[in-house]
């Protein structure tokens, strides 16, 4: 399963990695990264079909990660299967702008990488 992990700190790299270290030498999950909303919309045109599940972060330099959804949303007509944002913000606000812009999830910082896991491991069935 591809997914697009989408934040503007690049540690989240190795973070993903070591996380999911043993899903992805086993082929379940294959990850990519993009820095910024703008870099992930030029991964999302170049490898459309690709990608089932995109992991944003909302608060980013430039394109914010709800900005990221809407145009996912209005630019792709088969938009990726889940769309996951992610923020160190709970907030009922960033909640609700994300599901009304068509968020299939909703994460907080730090991430609860066992959650996590289990709902891409979910997806995968």
């Amino acid at each position: 399963m591809q997914i697009l992990v989408v934040d503007d700190e690049t540690d989240v790299r190795d973070l993903f990695q070591q996380r999911f270290r043993r899903e992805i030498r086993s082929g379940e999950l294959h990850f990519s990264y993009a820095f910024s909303g703008e870099e992930a919309l030029d991964f999302l045109r170049s490898h459309r079909s690709e990608v089932l599940i995109i992991l944003s972060d909302i608060n980013m330099p430039g394109m914010s990660g709800l900005d990221l959804l809407g145009r996912v949303k209005e630019e792709f007509e088969m938009p990726p299967t889940t769309m996951v944002m992610i923020t160190a913000y709970g907030d009922d606000e960033s909640y609700n702008k994300a599901m009304q812009l068509g968020a299939n999830d909703f994460l907080t910082k730090p991430v609860d990488f066992g959650v996590l896991k289990d709902k891409l491991l979910h997806l995968l069935r």
